[in-house]
């Protein structure tokens, strides 16, 4: 080791810029040497320096460091690590392949960059990922606040940063098109649309090459960074551009009032399985990051190959470590946890009872504003829904998004179902002192059909993903309102907008927090696919076209989250009482006839009062999803108080939604629907 090189510290993690220069830091319990390599360019074949770091001066415990001084922000390096190559009992060092910092803050790759590199035998440096050191104090924040919103006035709109602008008509400039600065340029039309967040698909660096056949990792759900926003969403080829880029599009959203929700993947990294890359973990401590059997295979309960080994104390330590940098040093809001339920395994697959790394999350107290959100199953079939630990998490309701597409298509044997969906799901979340609005309420997500497909399709369409259709979910609850597809049918092209509407409907009357799904607002279409994980093209991009082509559903979901988002009972924080006598927000249930629910099997309909006694608020509800029209009994109001059609879904544009300044009158004391539609009554 030469002079001017000092040993370092073992904390913090990862690299951190220092007033005279960088100490380095990286955990890797079972090698013997590590090599520190810096470069001068991204392309470069070897290193411009290597240092090699001695155990008996460079290492305190299993935590490898050195500083090294007159190196600064913008420095791009990585690790090699010697040991042991012996797969079958879990060890893959080799130290001709580079290592990214599982602690980078930034990664950079060249133009050559090959996933299958990292495969093949033989060192990579010319074809590797590489960090990059970045120093994260210097931004301007301009006293930047996170707007801490609460889920009962939460509009959550779930979104891909690089789909949301790439299509040529959202009037960006080419270079910004797909990218956290194209995203500050549509902040305007979230607005003027009424959602309160923004639910990131992935934005920590992936690896795009992730994917079978020659096709794009698009969604981003492979992982390789956690730390690192994801360089693929800048325009400027400036090292610290991820970590700036991003900065400047939560600071904007902030500004509007809009929250920034990411979605994290702590189940599982690109690395895959035993046929994957060497490109970080599995270089450093494979048998510590992620989860193996007794023979050391990659144990699998993400789908993905390989699974992360969360409750093992240095991961654990990883994670949190990560959530604190993107909520302390970036200013997000909250996080969607991909696959929650894999973190409530133990390091040999078992399920915990008490899981630390989710009570961690939980409790900690750099957490303690943030919204924090899990997806409580996993793909080994652990279902958490309703059950998942804490005191904090909201989930994905799925149950939600399936009774409601069941109801809404006319299948028997969900009405009873709905009642719940639309209280909350007590039968679901039966605990106490939950807040009923940790149900993420959803119809539609990334993962299947887009609205538009829901009504549209029979059958998923995923001849483009080359995997002979056999990916993607087969049970989608969806109804093609008869032939499968696009049709220049006037009269199924209006029963697919009304069933469009009538699931919308359902969504923002429910209790709950409402998630929708990026374009379904504008009718976006897959074309069928329910599986667009590698479309990188205009079957997943948002269509700017659709702004113009598709104003009526536009308009309507515009002014049904301004109906909702501005009555106390649609933003209540309790439970709706199942009474039509309680002095608390409740909800009475009707059929065609007052007081008369149809509970059987057999029924397509129901109607509910809600009323909330401190503001007055007073809301009926009628749903028809028969294929005849039904007669509904209107419940009776005290003097000087009349009905108020506010949403008729049969209706046409622009009588479908009236805000009360608009709506008609309602004098009779019985309504017929048509069949399948939803009416929203007011009473004023």
């Amino acid at each position: 080791m030469t002079k001017d090189i000092r040993p370092g510290k073992s904390f913090p993690l990862g690299a951190t810029v220092l007033k005279n220069g960088v100490n380095f830091c990286i955990f890797s319990q079972k090698c013997e040497k590590i090599d520190l390599v810096l470069f001068d360019d991204v392309d470069a074949a070897r290193p411009s320096r290597t240092i090699e770091l001695d155990p008996k001066i460079n290492k305190t415990f299993y935590y490898w460091h050195v500083f090294v001084p007159g190196i600064h922000s913008g420095q791009i390096y990585g690790y090699r690590a010697y040991g042991l190559y012996e797969p079958g009992k879990g060890h893959y060092f080799d130290h001709r392949k580079l290592l990214l910092d599982p602690y980078t803050r930034a990664v950079v790759k060249g133009k050559k960059y090959d996933r299958q590199a990292a495969i093949r035998p033989g060192d990579n440096f010319q074809y590797a990922m590489k960090s990059v050191v970045i120093d994260t104090t210097q931004y301007n924040w301009e006293n930047d606040r996170p707007p801490k919103i609460p889920y009962s006035d939460s509009v959550i709109y779930e979104m891909h940063v690089g789909g949301f602008t790439r299509h040529p008509g959202s009037g960006i400039d080419e270079k910004k098109r797909g990218t956290f600065s194209g995203l500050i340029e549509k902040i305007p039309y979230l607005k003027t649309l009424g959602i309160t967040a923004v639910e990131l698909m992935p934005v920590q660096q992936f690896d795009e090459q992730d994917a079978p056949y020659g096709m794009e990792n698009y969604w981003g759900y492979s992982p390789i960074a956690f730390f690192a926003p994801h360089r693929g969403y800048c325009f400027s080829t400036d090292s610290a551009a991820p970590v700036n880029e991003f900065r400047d599009m939560v600071k904007a959203l902030h500004k509007a009032g809009i929250e920034v929700i990411l979605d994290v993947v702590f189940n599982h990294t690109a690395e895959g399985n035993e046929k994957g890359p060497t490109i970080c973990y599995r270089g450093l401590a494979n048998h510590v990051y992620y989860m193996l059997d007794n023979k050391s295979r990659y144990a699998n309960f993400s789908g993905c190959g390989n699974t992360l080994n969360g409750n093992h104390s240095i991961v654990r330590r990883l994670i949190r470590h990560c959530l604190r940098y993107w909520v302390s040093e970036l200013h997000v809001d909250g996080f969607r946890f991909d696959l929650a339920s894999v973190m409530a395994r133990g390091e040999k697959g078992e399920l915990l009872e008490n899981p630390p790394i989710l009570w961690s999350i939980d409790s900690d107290p750099v957490l303690a504003g943030t919204k924090i959100i899990a997806e409580a199953w996993d793909a080994a079939g652990l279902y958490q829904v309703g059950s998942f630990i804490g005191d904090r998490f909201a989930e994905w309701n799925g149950p939600f998004r399936d009774d409601i597409r069941k109801f809404a298509k006319g299948d028997e044997k969900t009405v009873i179902k709905l009642a719940a969906r639309l209280n909350a799901s007590p039968d679901i979340y039966g605990r106490k002192n939950r807040e009923p609005n940790r149900s993420i309420n959803f119809i539609t997500c990334h993962d299947g059909f887009t609205l538009n497909d829901l009504v549209s399709y029979n059958e998923k369409h995923n001849e483009a993903n080359k995997e002979n259709n056999n990916d993607g979910h087969s049970e989608n609850f969806s109804w093609n309102c008869g032939t499968e597809g696009s049709t220049v049918d006037l009269k199924i092209n209006k029963l697919r907008l009304r069933q469009m509407k009538n699931m919308m409907t359902l969504l923002f009357i429910s209790q709950g927090t409402p998630m929708i799904l990026m374009g379904d607002e504008l009718q976006r279409t897959q074309h069928g696919n329910n599986n667009a994980y590698c479309q990188n093209n205009k079957i997943s991009w948002l269509n700017w076209d659709d702004v113009q082509n598709n104003q009526d559903m536009l308009r309507f979901v515009k002014l049904l989250i301004r109906f909702t988002q501005t009555h106390d009972i649609f933003r209540e924080e309790r439970f709706w009482i199942p009474s039509d006598k309680s002095e608390e927000p409740h909800i009475t249930f009707h059929g065609t006839e007052l007081f008369k629910p149809d509970w059987s099997d057999f029924s397509h309909s129901l109607a509910f009062t809600l009323n909330h006694p401190e503001s007055g608020n007073t809301m009926h509800i009628a749903c028809n999803a028969y294929w005849k029209k039904l007669t509904f009994q209107l419940p009776p109001l005290k003097k000087k108080r009349s009905w108020l059609k506010i949403v008729d879904t049969f209706a046409d544009s622009p009588f479908d939604i009236q805000l009360p300044k608009d709506a008609p009158h309602v004098t009779s004391t019985a309504v017929t629907l048509e069949s399948r539609s939803i009416l929203l009554l007011y009473a004023k």
